[in-house]
């Protein structure tokens, strides 16, 4: 990935899409914020037990970084619930704004940053320039095997038109399979996806999420996924599975 900077604050971008100029996006780390630990420094999240005074400021912090474009939250619930922007006139109020329980977001509307919090699952971050639609999402393992990467797709086309051949996409720094230990999968993982076992019990959900895209008409050459473990990194991003009490890092993506 390529390492940006602003104002002291780094952040990461695709290759694939950081050279399209509709579109404002970035995978933040835990660097640059304000917060103490166990929250050290960029944490974006109400509810992990830091202080919302914090928060807020980390938030502004992002908005900044953003070119001051309205970032767009979700009440993220690991489930597989995609909110569609322009439903909703709650979304479109207020500069920091929290909408309705959902784990996507997809928006044709220019000015509003869609914004992931995330440690260890996966975000997700999809634009087709051609019909001007851009979506995040938060990938976790219960939103994997319900496919919500493959019904935001599906969204994308059905409401906006968009053709998967056309779509560009990045899967962002989240849990590898390096560290995504499931020792009861037999139990909580289908049995479709236990040829993702990568060894023992630790299972490959990049491939999966790659997979997934494929099979709605997504060109393999147009899927950048980051590899880098939060898990593993910890020094630079939040991880629940090794921290537990932690923050959550911001992933960003919006219509210019």
């Amino acid at each position: 990935m390529i390492l940006r900077e602003k104002s002291g604050v780094p952040y990461l971008q695709f290759p694939n899409l950081s050279s399209l100029p509709s579109i404002h996006h970035g995978i933040f780390t835990r660097e640059g914020g304000s917060s103490k630990a166990p929250y050290s420094s960029l944490n974006i999240s109400y509810n992990v037990g830091d202080q919302k005074d914090c928060v807020i400021r980390n938030r502004r912090i992002i908005y900044a970084c953003m070119d001051e474009a309205q970032l767009v939250f979700a009440e993220q619930v690991h489930g597989c619930d995609i909110l569609l922007l322009e439903d909703d006139p709650q979304l479109i109020q207020g500069a920091l704004c929290a909408p309705r329980n959902g784990d996507a977001i997809v928006t044709q509307t220019r000015g509003k940053n869609l914004v992931l919090q995330v440690a260890d699952c996966q975000p997700v971050l999809m634009y087709d320039p051609i019909r001007q639609v851009v979506a995040n999402v938060h990938c976790g393992w219960r939103g994997s095997i319900q496919d919500i990467v493959g019904r935001t797709i599906n969204v994308m086309k059905i409401r906006f038109g968009s053709d998967p051949r056309n779509i560009i996409a990045g899967v962002g720094p989240s849990l590898g399979p390096c560290c995504a230990e499931f020792i009861n999968y037999q139990k909580e993982i289908p049995r479709l996806y236990w040829k993702y076992i990568d060894h023992s019990v630790f299972f490959d959900f990049w491939a999966i999420t790659r997979d997934q895209m494929i099979e709605t008409g997504v060109l393999a050459s147009n899927i950048y996924i980051s590899r880098i473990c939060t898990k593993c990194n910890t020094g630079r991003f939040f991880s629940y599975r090794k921290e537990k009490e932690t923050g959550r890092f911001a992933a960003v993506i919006g219509l210019i």
